[in-house]
């Protein structure tokens, strides 16, 4: 007789038909889906030069153009893989409106990372 009770007890907590509940979803609670690309950025806060940086042996150049109307301070940093390598923080290079920068760093032996940061002015 226990057994029925655990089972009868089981069907009504599960909110099946006899519960009295809706398992039905309203469609217009279901939120919109996403927009396919995110709003863009208004355009204060279009910021930052591109940079492709070039790694060949122990030496890395970074080439970066701003086509933005705001200078950008640029500055090329340079791990280096070995423990007694010492690593490089460059100075900032400023980079006017349409401006281009050459940025150029080295290790005694192999790079193991480079980057370039952008700060504003």
């Amino acid at each position: 007789m226990d057994a029925d009770v655990g089972a009868a007890g089981a069907v009504g907590a599960g909110g099946g038909a006899d519960s009295g509940g809706s398992d039905a979803v309203d469609a217009g609670d279901i939120a919109a889906e996403p927009p396919a690309q995110p709003a863009r950025p208004p355009a204060r806060d279009l910021f930052g030069a591109d940079c492709d940086l070039e790694i060949t042996g122990s030496y890395v150049a970074a080439y970066c153009h701003n086509r933005y109307a705001e200078t950008d301070l640029v500055r090329l940093h340079v791990e280096c893989d070995r423990w007694w390598d010492v690593d490089g923080d460059g100075a900032p290079a400023a980079v006017g409106p349409a401006g281009r920068v050459e940025l150029a760093g080295r290790c005694w032996k192999e790079v193991r990372s480079a980057w370039v940061s952008h700060e504003r002015p």
